[in-house]
């Protein structure tokens, strides 16, 4: 299927301001949008209230609009240039929201504004909890036990029918935000109340938790035609528990047997289906390490941090394809921009491995909580590719720029190895440097795996770094 023709104007809704969970991954998508649909000779309008962005640079797009990224405005610049489409989906968490907006207070429809790619409905299905959790349910997907709340009372009244620990997940919102796991009475009554404030419908989803089971991700697409690949699928160092953003994440998955890859492959293929998705999706599961059991985690129906690092593992442009997606293309009828031969409905293969390694800003706020949780802390990532985990591993710890040339702290070596177990316990920035340095002190493997939950597979990798210092 062709292009829309009746589009010749598109609003680009970008990210706004650089925050905690939401940052420069979201200029790289809509600098690619806006790049894509130029491309297809289509008049472009971006709005971002961000000008320290390269998507708001003069060339990207014909129209740029450094305003606040609230309805009233949006509304506004809609008067004014009269797009025929809205593009909402490469803005990350921000931009879904302000369109979700529009569209309910019907300002799209009082200007004949379409909005392009995945649908209202589609988005409502992924990030309303109580219609997440039907959606999951109706094709046979396994969640956890949870219940969509609106009140605090609602909240302890679950927590107390299947006890604790709980996790709590906002609705339409990013990074965890407003969310975590809690322990207690006391602490789940803190974080409902803030869930519920930063959840843009107030509600929250509160749910079991798995924390300790590995955590996987799948990036898909789709098209109208409902065709669906997937570009990448990749694997937390760090169990359930930890964001994904304040995980080290590595690209292809390393610990699944065949049947599992398959099994959450076809997962994600009928989730993406079943969603309406027209675009990129993220769908993230949590994966007992004992047995072939799943939860279906969550779904970004959007382009989201992940992809990023997706397209940039696999060199596949997601948000330039979902663009084009959203303007009327098929997979088959998008030209892959690398090979030039392909087109864009043959999946990625990797014969390397990438490591995703996160960076927080704890040097300078020395103050800070450094306790790791739902709620995601770093504000930047490196990205590094080797042919071996360990290579990858030890490029991305010397790409951090926080001193530190391999994986020890000079400091730790200072601690007693009763003080080295304790620090196991605790879930921080430096937890792997910790591991490393309980792999010195010839503290087994399986203790470590039973403290941290960090798989063996990746354990035995940092031994051997650990041996090869050695000798």
């Amino acid at each position: 299927m062709p292009k829309k023709e009746y589009l010749k104007k598109v609003m680009v809704i970008g990210s706004g301001p650089i925050v905690i969970g939401q940052a420069a991954e979201f200029d790289y998508a809509g600098t690619q949008a806006c790049r894509a649909l130029k491309e297809e000779g289509l008049e472009v309008v971006l709005v971002n209230s961000n000008p320290a962005t390269i998507m708001t640079d003069t060339n990207v797009a014909d129209r740029v609009y450094i305003e606040p990224l609230t309805p009233d405005f949006l509304e506004a610049i809609i008067a004014k240039e009269r797009p025929d489409g809205l593009l909402a989906t490469l803005g990350g968490q921000a931009g879904l929201n302000l369109a979700v907006n529009l569209y309910e207070n019907g300002v799209l429809s009082n200007f004949n504004v379409e909005l392009l790619g995945t649908s209202l409905e589609a988005i409502k299905k992924a990030e309303d909890r109580e219609l997440f959790k039907a959606t999951m349910q109706s094709i046979g997907q396994p969640i956890p036990e949870s219940i969509t709340v609106e009140d605090v009372e609602s909240a302890c009244d679950f927590a107390r029918e299947i006890g604790y620990p709980i996790i709590v997940r906002p609705a339409y919102t990013m990074g965890g935000a407003g969310g975590g796991i809690v322990n207690n009475e006391s602490e789940l009554i803190d974080v409902v109340i803030r869930g519920l404030k930063y959840s843009m419908i107030g509600q929250v989803l509160v749910e079991r938790s798995v924390a300790g089971w590995k955590e996987i991700e799948y990036e898909v697409m789709r098209d109208a035609a409902d065709n669906c690949i997937v570009v990448c699928n990749m694997e937390n160092f760090d169990p359930v528990g930890i964001h994904t953003g304040d995980s080290i994440v590595v690209a292809p998955s390393q610990t699944l047997s065949d049947h599992e890859y398959q099994m959450l492959r076809t997962a994600s293929l009928n989730i993406i289906r079943e969603l309406g998705i027209e675009g990129g999706c993220n769908a993230q599961y949590a994966l007992d390490p004992h047995s072939n059991q799943y939860y279906v985690i969550e779904v970004n129906p959007r382009v989201s941090r992940s992809s990023a690092l997706a397209s940039k593992a696999t060199g596949y442009p997601i948000a330039k394809v979902a663009s084009k997606i959203a303007i009327g293309y098929h997979l088959d009828e998008i030209q892959n921009a690398v090979t030039k031969k392909t087109m864009a409905c043959f999946e990625p293969t990797l014969d390397y491995l990438v490591v995703k390694f996160p960076r927080w800003p704890f040097d300078k706020f020395m103050f800070a909580d450094r306790l790791l949780g739902t709620q995601m802390k770093a504000t930047g990532e490196v990205m590094s590719i080797d042919r071996s985990f360990e290579g990858a591993l030890l490029k991305a710890v010397r790409s951090l720029e926080i001193g530190v040339n391999h994986l020890q702290i000079p400091e730790m070596a200072k601690l007693s190895t009763e003080e080295v177990h304790k620090k196991l316990n605790v879930a921080n920035d430096e937890r792997i440097f910790m591991i490393a340095e309980a792999l010195r002190r010839d503290i087994p493997v399986d203790e470590i795996h039973k403290i941290t939950s960090v798989n063996t597979f990746f354990l035995n990798k940092i031994k051997g770094i650990v041996a090869m210092r050695r000798n």
